[in-house]
């Protein structure tokens, strides 16, 4: 069964417990600053770990310092679920670690 997909109330809230995320066009949206090569990459691998535990994947841009995310739910029509905001939590949760502003 596909996840429901949020209401814009919901998304509201879910998003006010984000700072720095963004809703474009049914994703959720959030770019990173780091301190080097290296850290992005580091970041990146560790979101995608983090990805496979939830079986969930964002799409995800990188370049020489920054990391970019975008996550919506392909299942549910390409709207915003709860397993979005989720992911995008955990996101945050590590992020610190690996030097991202």
């Amino acid at each position: 069964m596909a996840p429901k997909p949020l209401t814009e109330s919901e998304i509201a809230e879910a998003l006010g417990g984000l700072p720095g995320w963004t809703v474009e066009e049914n994703r959720l949206i959030r770019s990173y600053g780091l301190p080097g090569h290296l850290a992005a990459v580091a970041l990146l691998v560790h979101v995608a770990t983090v990805q496979e535990e939830l079986g969930h994947h964002a799409d995800l841009a990188l370049t020489y310092d920054r990391l970019g995310v975008a996550v919506t739910t392909h299942s549910a029509g390409g709207r915003l679920t709860a397993l979005d905001f989720t992911l995008a939590r955990r996101i945050e949760e590590l992020a610190p670690a690996h030097g991202a502003a």
